[in-house]
């Protein structure tokens, strides 16, 4: 089954990045997704099937 993502997504992920936030929010779509930090501001391209995986919860969705 194919998750439904959209530009602007704020997701929870399972594991938190060193700078120690969970949120981050979808900048990219495509075979790659991007993501970037709400904390950091770090901008991160993961496989799609890896971010499916990775993701615990919507916090917000986009547009």
């Amino acid at each position: 089954m194919v998750m439904e993502i959209n530009l602007g997504d704020v997701v929870r992920l399972k594991k938190k990045h060193p700078c120690g936030s969970y949120e981050w929010q979808v900048v990219r779509l495509g075979a790659d997704i991007g993501i970037k930090c709400l904390k950091c501001q770090r901008r991160v391209l993961i496989e799609r099937s890896v971010f499916e995986r990775r993701v615990k919860a919507f916090i917000s969705r986009g547009q």
